[in-house]
């Protein structure tokens, strides 16, 4: 394969350890004493999460904690839309905030620009504008470090959200396999932190980390969490009074929970349910879906050929909406560059010439590409 670095294989398998070591491991541990996938019971998912979610035993487990806490702060929405200001108009504001705004902004923002930097702001304003443009669900350390470990094992024992873990496993996820280890070495919570270090999240100290178990501070994510729900309700308001505003807020809460359904579905439900011509890469079991790729620019399948590509909708059927915010975004001169793989994408398995199965070397090459930046 001309023009590809050549990769050093001590320093990939010292990334791969360093990827087993970045989570929290539950207490069920990842894989047996035979290399095969712990798929817990139902009950026993259950209980990891609420003792990951206890505050009072360990001041540590606030990072769970305030993922669900955000859940629950929003429920009174939700009844107050279904008991009191429900109509039509208000269910199509519903769906059409849940259903595309809100998951067109996770491809957006946690996706393609928090985890995999493939685009790059002019300034600070112009990222802050875009991380708030709709109401503030999880935090962006729970969806970053573990969606870096989620492409190095893909569907394999250590991934967060695997699929063939059942839908609970990926459901409960984010209090129980996305958080970050807590007895890092210093060494490694500094990788870790370089994770994170473009999104402009306000971070800890190793020193404060021992002490918080996060890479985002408490007051960074609190602070923003409240700003953020005060300006949009507030801007809810004017727009359509209580009605509207509880409306929205009901919107987001019901994306918040089913989002971690995508996890499930987008990996074929943990089963081989690749299509011939629609999806190339047969390393792991993603899947690109109709209603994510349309509604969120989330081909999945795609996206895990290309981690870092800015688009993910490569055939003229693919709409991609988020690819589509990144383009007008970079015409106003808001973002400066970007990666884009489509011509790649087209040149190598639309063109006739090259139609095989992909190799694990664009894995490898991803993960040069971190390397190189001192991960």
């Amino acid at each position: 394969m001309p023009g590809k670095p050549v990769i050093c294989p001590h320093h990939t398998n010292q990334y791969m350890k360093f990827i087993d070591r970045v989570l929290h491991t539950p207490s069920y541990g990842w894989a047996d004493e035979n290399g095969n996938l712990i798929v817990p019971s139902t009950a026993t998912l259950f209980k990891e999460a609420f003792s990951r979610m206890n505050i009072v035993k360990n001041r540590r487990n606030w990072m769970s904690t305030i993922s669900w806490a955000m859940i629950i702060c929003m429920v009174p929405f939700f009844v107050l839309f279904i008991t009191k200001y429900f109509s039509l108009p208000l269910l199509g504001a519903f769906i059409l905030y849940s259903m595309i705004i809100m998951s067109t902004h996770g491809t957006i923002w946690f996706h393609r620009f928090c985890t995999h930097k493939s685009y790059k702001f002019r300034h600070p304003i112009f990222r802050f504008i875009t991380q708030n443009l709709v109401i503030k669900t999880f935090p962006e350390e729970i969806y970053v470090v573990s969606h870096h470990v989620h492409h190095a094992k893909s569907d394999l024992p250590g991934d967060p959200y695997n699929a063939r873990g059942g839908f609970w496993y990926c459901m409960l996820s984010d209090v129980n396999h996305q958080t970050i280890n807590r007895t890092m070495s210093e060494e490694d919570y500094n990788k870790t932190r370089f994770f994170m270090q473009h999104t402009g999240v306000g971070m800890n100290s190793y020193k404060q980390y021992l002490r918080w178990g996060s890479v985002a501070t408490p007051a960074y994510t609190v602070l923003l969490w409240l700003g953020n729900w005060a300006f949009w309700y507030t801007a809810f308001y004017f727009m359509g009074g209580h009605a509207l505003a509880c409306t929205m807020f009901a919107a987001a809460m019901f994306w918040f929970i089913f989002v971690r359904a995508f996890n499930y579905t987008g990996h074929g439900k943990g089963e081989v349910k690749h299509v011939d011509g629609i999806d190339y890469d047969r390393r792991n079991l993603s899947i690109n879906q109709m209603r994510p790729g349309l509604f969120s620019g989330e081909w999945h399948n795609n996206h895990h050929l290309y981690p870092a590509s800015a688009q993910a909708g490569f055939l003229p059927q693919q709409i991609d909406l988020a690819w589509i915010y990144i383009w007008i975004l970079h015409k106003l001169g808001a973002v400066t560059s970007y990666h884009n793989n489509k011509k790649e994408f087209l040149k190598k398995y639309r063109s006739g010439v090259h139609q095989e199965e992909l190799t694990d070397q664009e894995y490898v090459d991803d993960v040069h590409k971190i390397l190189r930046q001192k991960v």
